[in-house]
């Protein structure tokens, strides 16, 4: 007798902490969202209460996210054959030293020394990795590319024929734009995903591409990416996968994440925002493009222009003489030219519209002939605007840009987990689960004389949120730059603006939870 009671005095005092636990539901959702694999499994079969947090703690999306810089690393061992990769050689990383748990931003000396083969990515002496995961319910993702076929042509050689694949001069731009629009409708229910994370081709202009991606998809639609750089991917439709075909070239890939319209009862809303820290200044008067010339086997153009208001026809060297001699002109920086573009856009055989944007274009300089710019695609009777990169204008436009993630902040949590007890009483408040940063190579310590600058508009926020980024080769970023849903006031709707220079795109993921939770 006397042995037996301390024990069923044990086993009753167990059973009341339990049966305390269970009224605490938030400690209990985070108690069960420590366990491993098994335990959480048996937790989930207790009852009916505890399969419910269980059920809830699955439902809930992570991303997670750490730098490596070692000389290499095994990047899709352990990812399943339908999950979507991209690999893409850049400038340098952003991130969270897997280590040391330092976050740091690492510029490269020289990218070229990096390479992807067979999921592994090498490195130089110089460089680095960044990797990020993550498990998103809600929303449907994959990598579609934008794909060119070659012909093949037989070509005799000694006394046999040699398949060579020729390449056509035009990416198939519509399909792509189709393909996303597919994908998205089949798994969403309608044409325009939630987000695109885009990686052009380092040798590709990019614009024609993103701009007909602006024009078919709803502004709710957030892009980001980097637009020229040398890039791997894997589809989870094996038809797309054609990487290492020589019968076909990729020009870009989108990652693109859909809403799933299957979605289980419960599972809550993740959103894309963007915020965006340009780094230029404009200088000088506006000019009109008057004689122009595309050359595209340089993939340049050249022309004369005349200045706003003025009847003179200006060539290259009068045009750059003029902006050097500006009082607000830094010496010895790059210069570039903002070209206002109102062209018609269609997709397929619809209906075409008219459409403005603001294109970037590089200088490369200029003689008693012409002014010779980056890129082609130029007109007749376009204006554009000189700019350059402008540190102090970067500096102010951090400062903006975390204050508009503020915004966000201040509707949200404020910590890196909705408690169950929140949810209940608040749910339109959002959880912040994460961020990706796209900033221009330019940029980084040299330019601001400063370290992780560019990270810091996040940070601020959201310290303990899992942040990783990249120094592009050049910015895209689209979006409605405002982090509560409304039109921002820097930006002009009549003017559309994706593809920037010296500038760092944010994009914030963000979920609010269901109000069955």
């Amino acid at each position: 007798m006397d042995t037996e009671k301390p024990s069923s005095s044990k086993k009753k005092k167990k059973t009341i902490e339990i049966s305390s636990l269970a009224d605490c539901e938030d400690v209990l959702h985070n108690i069960l969202s420590r366990l491993p694999a098994k335990s959480f499994a048996s937790a989930a079969c207790v009852n009916k209460s505890w399969n419910c947090v269980c059920n809830s703690i699955l439902s809930r999306p992570r991303i997670a996210s750490a730098c490596s810089f070692k000389a290499s690393a095994p990047l899709v061992k352990h990812l399943g054959p339908r999950t979507p990769i991209i690999l893409s050689v850049v400038h340098g990383v952003m991130g969270r030293d897997a280590l040391t748990d330092e976050f740091r931003e690492v510029k490269f000396q020289d990218h070229e020394d990096i390479g992807v083969n067979r999921g592994i990515c090498t490195c130089g002496q110089q460089s680095g990795i960044v990797l990020t995961v993550g498990y998103l319910p809600g929303l449907k993702v994959d990598a579609i590319p934008l794909l060119r076929r070659k012909e093949i042509v037989q070509v005799p050689v000694d006394d046999t024929y040699v398949d060579v694949y020729l390449a056509p001069p035009v990416p198939m731009i519509d399909q792509f734009v189709m393909d996303i629009q597919n994908y998205t409708t089949s798994v969403s229910g309608c044409a325009s995903p939630v987000g695109i994370i885009m990686f052009g081709k380092e040798d590709m202009d990019q614009k024609p591409i993103i701009e007909k991606l602006d024009y078919a998809m709803s502004m709710n639609t957030v892009f980001v990416g980097d637009e020229r750089s040398r890039f791997a991917y894997r589809s989870g439709d094996d038809l797309r996968n054609v990487c290492g075909n020589p019968a076909f070239i990729s020009d870009a890939v989108a990652l693109v994440f859909a809403s799933d319209k299957d979605k289980p009862h419960g599972t809550g809303e993740i959103q894309f925002h963007l915020a965006m820290s340009e780094g230029v200044s404009a200088i000088g008067p506006r000019h009109k493009a008057v004689s122009v010339r595309a050359n595209h086997a340089e993939g340049s153009t050249w022309l004369t222009a005349k200045r706003e208001g003025h009847h003179e026809i200006l060539d290259g060297e009068q045009i750059l003489r003029h902006i050097d001699q500006l009082e607000n002109r830094f010496p010895q920086v790059e210069l570039y030219v903002g070209v206002t573009k109102r062209r018609k856009c269609s997709i397929g055989s619809e209906k075409s519209r008219l459409i403005t944007t603001l294109a970037f274009h590089g200088i490369r300089g200029g003689d008693q002939e012409y002014l010779y710019v980056d890129g082609v695609g130029i007109k007749t009777g376009d204006y554009f605007q000189f700019y350059q990169p402008d540190h102090n204008a970067a500096l102010a436009a951090c400062r903006n840009a975390s204050e508009n993630i503020r915004n966000l902040k201040l509707n949200s949590s404020g910590k890196g987990f909705l408690g169950r007890r929140d949810v209940a009483n608040s749910i339109d408040r959002k959880e912040v689960l994460g961020g990706f940063i796209f900033s221009c190579c330019g940029r980084g310590n040299s330019f601001f004389g400063g370290l992780n600058v560019d990270s810091f508009p996040f940070f601020e926020n959201f310290p303990s949120a899992p942040l990783a980024g990249i120094f592009c080769g050049g910015e895209i970023g689209r979006g409605k730059l405002s982090m509560t849903g409304q039109e921002s006031q820097e930006e002009s709707p009549a003017e559309h603006r994706y593809l920037h220079v010296y500038s760092t795109a944010y994009l914030v993921i963000s979920y609010s939870a269901a109000p069955s939770e």
